[in-house]
């Protein structure tokens, strides 16, 4: 009978995390950035280099960089979870290492951070948006709807225009650039299971062992 009852409420505890186990949380990978350079140089911002912890070229292409995606742990700590296949709800952060440089190096954006904000969803705007948080800190692009998106089990890839923002166009001067699109962005994040879908699967073994023993 106990080991009924034990096995009994380790089931029921492990159906009750059933959606936890849904839930993965993203621990590393690389976002990947292609630059209209081209474009940005007709409104005032030459590129001029990068920093040494920025990857050159990145996956879209020769003259693609790409920026690590921050552990879980540790200095600025990513912190973004998202439910497995349907990505929403999600929450937290995708941080980033690395730098930017412009005009001659007197201009640096960098460690850049992937939030959502919902009162920035509208039209072609997902919500998401990529913000610097090194040198010139502010929003610089939102993130149009994805073209790409699979929320899988081991991998978050979204793939995805980024749009001039208001808060660059406004450090630009130029309201009218707003929502110019300026270039693509391809996150490729590994991920794994959130703490609670590894505690009933635990529990789980051990209540079935201590049925064996029984």
């Amino acid at each position: 009978m106990r080991a009924a009852w034990v096995l009994s409420v380790v089931l029921l505890f492990f159906g009750t995390s059933f959606a936890d186990a849904q839930q993965r949380r993203v621990n590393g990978g690389q976002t990947n950035v292609l630059l209209d350079t081209a474009l940005l140089a007709t409104v005032g911002l030459d590129f001029s280099g990068i920093s040494s912890d920025v990857i050159m070229p990145g996956d879209l292409g020769p003259e693609s960089v790409a920026f690590g995606i921050n552990p879980r742990f540790g200095s600025n700590p990513t912190s973004f979870s998202y439910e497995l296949f349907d990505l929403a709800p999600f929450s937290g952060t995708i941080e980033h290492s690395g730098s930017v440089f412009f005009n001659s190096n007197t201009l640096e954006v960098g460690d850049f951070s992937i939030g959502f904000d919902a009162g920035r969803v509208m039209d072609e705007n997902s919500g998401f948006f990529v913000e610097s948080t090194t040198g010139l800190s502010a929003i610089l692009f939102d993130i149009e709807n994805p073209t790409l998106l699979d929320a899988g089990f081991n991998e978050l890839s979204i793939g995805a225009n980024l749009l001039v923002s208001p808060e660059l166009a406004g450090v630009l001067g130029d309201n009218g650039l707003t929502g110019v699109d300026v270039g693509d962005a391809l996150v490729a994040a590994t991920s794994v299971p959130e703490p609670a879908s590894f505690s009933a699967l635990a529990l789980l073994g051990m209540a079935v062992c201590f049925r064996r023993r029984k």
